[in-house]
């Protein structure tokens, strides 16, 4: 109840706060999400890799992004094949389950549980997700065709790579920028957290929960929320990685399916309703999920 209470309740307050906004006004989520993602976000991502040094732990990190997604992918994979889905079916259930929301949820709630240390981790491993997500997300949305193109275009266009680049050159040649200049950064960099929150709360009003198959949503639900942790712990540790690290890592994998696999599943036709239905089921079971899961990490 402690748990639930100074960890996952405040979360979950900013994202009802965007979800009443969003149903009483009607807000166009696209220029807000455009400002998050193509200013808030980058100046959050420089100032973290500007003061955290760079350790085998970036290492690590992107390791097991790429590790996690590719046994979700082949445990997905083989249940679809098992339960009989076709193609679009399996498309959608992976979309649903490989890639889970570390922007939006994962980076708040690993900063209220572990503190400003656990989202100097957390950063680095929600650049993967987002990158592994850009790639390998619109090729399975894409059913192959032609996604290789698009995936590409899509992670050049995130700037979240180019200040990550810019700041770890900047730390590796002991370039140092002048105080009040990396306060203005700091101050940007530090509204990206909650405006994502609001952001989540928005998309999630928008969606229309319809005929739900509650048998697949409920597959889907359990390899993104209970399963994928579990990956994530087995991972970890087989690898030298320090307990904090292990913990976010964990926390991490155990969020529910990213918001940004609806637009791939739209763009591609890829049973978006399922998609979304599935983005907002998880994100209401992971009140109980992650409140239990903070209480043994």
């Amino acid at each position: 109840m402690l748990i639930f209470v100074e960890v996952i309740l405040p979360v979950f307050l900013i994202f009802v706060s965007g979800f009443i906004l969003q149903r009483v006004f009607l807000l166009d989520i696209k220029p807000i999400s455009t400002l998050a993602v193509y200013l808030l976000l980058p100046f959050l991502v420089f100032e973290t890799f500007y003061t955290e040094p760079l350790d085998m732990n970036f290492f690590y990190i992107a390791l097991t992004s790429v590790l996690i997604m590719a046994v979700l992918i082949g445990a997905g994979v083989v249940l679809c094949r098992l339960l009989h889905y076709d193609k679009s079916e399996t498309n959608a259930f992976l979309l649903s389950t490989v890639f889970p929301n570390s922007g939006n949820y994962g980076i708040p709630i690993v900063l209220f549980a572990f503190g400003r240390q656990g989202v100097a981790y957390a950063m680095p491993l929600m650049i993967c997700h987002a990158i592994l997500m850009g790639v390998i997300g619109i090729y399975i949305a894409a059913n192959g065709r032609g996604g290789v193109k698009v995936s590409l275009k899509t992670v050049l266009k995130q700037p979240m790579n180019y200040a990550m680049i810019a700041a770890v050159i900047l730390q590796q040649l002991h370039i140092s920028i002048p105080g009040n200049f990396l306060k203005s950064i700091e101050l940007v960099g530090n509204t990206a957290i909650p405006v994502v929150m609001i952001i989540l709360g928005m998309q999630l009003a928008n969606v229309t929960v319809k005929q739900i198959n509650w048998g697949q949503i409920g597959l889907a639900s359990v390899l993104r929320l209970i399963i994928s942790p579990l990956i994530a712990l087995a991972v970890c540790l087989m690898l030298p990685v320090g307990p904090l690290l292990r913990n976010v890592i964990v926390v991490m994998a155990a969020m529910p399916s990213a918001a940004n696999t609806t637009l791939y599943a739209i763009q591609f036709n890829a049973r978006p309703q399922f998609v979304s239905s599935c983005t907002l089921i998880t994100t209401l079971l992971s009140v109980v999920t992650l409140t239990v899961l903070l209480n043994f990490v």
